[in-house]
């Protein structure tokens, strides 16, 4: 079984990815990277993990990204075989953080 949830969310990764990088035309929308994404038990969520470039763009391409949410699900609908396609949530990856600090103690030895 986890083996696909991973896999459904892979295809999931994949497919927005591209759907934000060639289909999203908004001027406020940062680089975005989706590191992770993740499926609920039942395929009826997905929590998509976003991380940006700069820190100035976090807020604004949040709410661009919020905003196409029914634009992204619908041609995500399109790309997947799926009988439902789930709800998208969009998080922020705190990842880079926890690498910026790590890297910031190692530098102090």
């Amino acid at each position: 079984m986890a083996d696909k949830h991973e896999r459904i969310a892979s295809i999931i990764r994949k497919n927005i990815a591209e759907i934000i990088q060639f289909q999203v035309k908004d001027p406020h929308l940062g680089f975005v990277s989706i590191p992770e994404v993740k499926v609920s038990n039942d395929f009826s969520v997905a929590k998509v993990y976003v991380s940006f470039i700069k820190e100035s763009d976090i807020a604004p391409s949040l709410g661009v990204l919020n905003k196409a949410k029914g634009f992204i699900r619908s041609e995500l609908a399109k790309k997947l075989d799926t009988r439902r396609v789930p709800e998208i949530r969009f998080e922020l990856d705190e990842g880079y953080k926890k690498v910026a600090r790590i890297d910031e103690l190692l530098n102090k030895k």
